[in-house]
């Protein structure tokens, strides 16, 4: 059997996709693996390793080759965020998976929407076929709280981000957060 790649975010519902990906198809199936943008919270990394155990194997980390920074990013492209989102989450994430994608073989990704992100599951796979896509939590009708308390009842601790009442735990290394983020997020980014 081809290898089934789970793409672990760093955030809950991710996780628990991949913990479904590995139960539905067995650990030694599977790949794990994280796209590190650099600018991600140190919890990251320890919640992480907290999934590795949970899973019983080891996250792989890729990243950019061409970039080693979001700045980098901003800087090449002198923007932030054009029609197509973040530059730094296209250049950093879809792209790095991208080119992972072309040189390694698999037979599906499993990919953490939930509930609420139907649209963006129908978006992929009809735009990317050729990724083959599954969604665990769509399948199990799980929506993001419910793998809040998947992870807790795991004896996993959630990252830190959850705790301050971020919604996902994206980019809050140490010099920024998420370019993303609408009013309410920035002006909870200043609080914080």
């Amino acid at each position: 059997m081809e290898k089934i790649i789970g793409w672990w975010s760093g955030g809950i519902t991710s996780a628990v996709a991949c913990n479904l990906g590995i139960e539905l198809y067995g650990k030694e199936n599977v790949r794990i693996i994280f796209i590190d943008t650099m600018n991600e919270d140190l919890d990251t990394y320890r919640f992480m390793a907290d999934c590795e155990k949970w899973y019983g194997i080891e996250i792989e980390i890729i990243k950019s080759e061409k970039f080693n920074s979001i700045e980098d990013v901003w800087i090449k492209y002198k923007a932030l965020n054009n029609a197509s989102g973040a530059v730094c989450s296209s250049t950093l994430k879809r792209n790095v998976r991208e080119t992972w994608q072309k040189d390694n073989e698999w037979k599906h990704q499993i990919f953490g929407f939930d509930l609420k992100e139907s649209k963006r599951a129908l978006g992929m796979t009809l735009n990317h076929p050729k990724v083959k896509a599954i969604y665990p939590l769509m399948m199990y009708g799980l929506n993001k709280k419910d793998c809040i308390n998947i992870v807790q009842d795991a004896g996993l601790k959630i990252p830190k981000a959850y705790e301050m009442g971020y919604l996902n735990n994206n980019c809050l290394g140490e010099h920024f957060g998420c370019v993303q983020g609408g009013i309410g997020y920035w002006q909870k980014i200043k609080i914080d």
